[in-house]
């Protein structure tokens, strides 16, 4: 028997037994029925990806295999995979567009479900699909595997758990997610996990199909073309999965070895209350909390040498230390007292946070214009001119946000926007329009610090600049001014001989006092 004798029985018998029991015909009906754009398919989509998001924001396991077991995507991947083994431009464009159009109308439907959402914040469940790595795509050619056996050989029933195994549902929530929160991080992280799952499926899809009689009408060097473009476009994907495998599996070594560096340096009378590791910052910072009945001042030091010593590589090392006792209970004590610290802070930190984010966000600046004393809860920032906006809209800016955050003092400086006039009755006494005029000069003046000029006929201007010099801001009479019962008022410049400030609201503000 020739050295090729067994591999053409092989082949022979596979052909006999296996490809020969495949209804080809009803197959390909099957996936191209699934694989089309369809009123069915979109409503599906929509009902799959409101699914998932929800389920995302709520970070609930059990509602984001709900999305999964209705989301119609494996049908146009499937279809896909079965267009490239038999080389039908028709319906590789066909699923194409499928696909393509259902993945963009998820994402954008979950989007804007993010956006009118109170919570935006990350989850657990959402982070777990922004760093995929070299075990998704494993996860996703086994998945692919019985997926397209389970379509070749009639086994519905397992499409339903390819569905949850590979979860393509929720990455393309999570890019809407990432695109409405402008998160970079989280949108292109669980972008390269959809594609990761979509192109693993699609051409384990295709050889599945090549081996099971698919396709047989396409020559050798066809065949030999998709095989070097299956290869090539998975090893692709497999070079940056497998660099981030390697960050994740080395963030979990490290997080060993400061543990034993630090249990290392203070002996088993110490108890390690909390560790953290940023291995965002360049070296590596570990932040530790340790209750230890003894102090060691070279505390930080002697760990970064065990640790690097144990990981290969530097870190930065910052060690609280609470001096605890001996005695039962003393341990516990210490670090009740040290959580309800850490707590304490964090719960300000976070609240601060989140009120210069919203100042940050009605002032239309960046968060690091915003001047804030955490320990006298003020805050203070300088708003961006708003194209026909008046002193009125800021005031308001500023008693919404006051409202929002009670216990804090917020200060919102307007920009020099010319002050409204202040109407007066046939009395001269300023009537009801004028004193909401008042108000928010005299309160504009004050975030300013300017003075207020006043134009108009004495008798009428009298009483402004009483109620202006009254309310703690200087105000003088500069000459007639004004029309019918209006006095018009300005902002005082320094410099008498100088241009008054630009009546247009995109004047530039005057740098605010501090």
């Amino acid at each position: 028997m020739s050295e090729s004798g067994p591999l053409q029985l092989l082949t022979m018998w596979w052909r006999t037994h296996a490809v020969a029991q495949v209804e080809h015909q009803a197959v390909n009906e099957r996936v191209h029925d699934d694989a089309g754009w369809s009123p069915r398919y979109l409503f599906n989509t929509a009902m799959s990806a409101g699914i998932a998001i929800l389920g995302l924001l709520l970070s609930s396991p059990a509602v984001v295999i709900g999305a999964m077991l209705i989301s119609p995507l494996m049908g146009p991947i499937i279809g896909l995979g079965f267009a490239l083994a038999t080389a039908d431009a028709h319906q590789i464009k066909r699923a194409s567009i499928a696909l393509i159009g259902g993945s963009i109308f998820a994402i954008l439907f979950c989007a804007l479900l993010v956006l009118v959402s109170p919570l935006q914040n990350v989850t657990t469940e959402i982070a777990a699909r922004t760093r995929p790595n070299l075990f998704d795509l494993v996860i996703a050619l086994f998945s692919a595997l019985a997926g397209s056996y389970a379509t070749i050989r009639g086994r519905a029933g397992t499409i339903v758990g390819v569905a949850i195994a590979t979860a393509l549902m929720p990455p393309l929530a999570v890019i809407g997610f990432g695109l409405a929160t402008w998160n970079g991080t989280v949108f292109f992280g669980s972008l390269l996990l959809f594609v990761t799952n979509f192109v693993t499926i699609a051409l384990t899809a295709a050889v599945m199909a090549r081996i099971y009689g698919f396709g047989p009408t396409l020559s050798p060097q066809q065949t030999a073309f998709q095989s070097i473009v299956i290869v090539v476009t998975l090893a692709v994907l497999a070079i940056p999965l497998g660099l981030s495998l390697r960050r994740i599996a080395f963030e979990n070594f490290a997080n060993l070895y400061a543990r034993q560096a630090v249990s290392e340096v203070f002996g088993s009378n110490a108890r390690i209350s909390q560790i953290d590791l940023d291995f965002n910052s360049e070296p590596v910072k570990i932040s530790a909390t340790v209750l230890t009945p003894n102090y060691r001042g070279d505390a930080n030091r002697l760990v970064e040498r065990n640790f690097a010593k144990a990981a290969g590589q530097g870190a930065s090392v910052s060690i609280e230390q609470y001096r605890v006792g001996t005695g039962p209970g003393a341990a516990e004590a210490a670090a009740i007292q040290a959580a309800a610290s850490q707590s304490s802070v964090s719960s300000i930190d976070a609240e601060v946070a989140e009120l210069v984010e919203r100042l940050a966000l009605v002032a239309g600046v960046d968060e690091g214009q915003i001047l804030v004393d955490r320990d006298n809860k003020r805050a203070r920032v300088a708003a961006t001119p708003l194209p026909g906006a008046q002193l009125a809209a800021y005031h308001l800016l500023e008693l919404r946000v006051a409202r929002i955050e009670p216990g804090w003092t917020i200060t919102l400086v307007p920009p020099a926007v010319q002050p409204p006039s202040v109407t007066v009755d046939d009395d001269d006494a300023i009537d009801e329009t004028g004193r909401a005029a008042m108000a928010e000069t005299i309160w504009a003046a004050k975030r300013l610090g300017l003075s207020v000029d006043v134009r108009g006929p004495t008798a009428r201007t009298d009483p402004v600049i009483a109620a202006l010099n009254n309310a703690g801001v200087a105000a003088e009479r500069i000459g007639n001014g004004g029309t019918g019962n209006a006095v018009a008022l300005r902002w005082a410049v320094p410099n008498p001989d100088a241009p008054p400030p630009a009546k247009t609201p995109a004047a530039t503000p005057p740098a605010p006092r501090q």
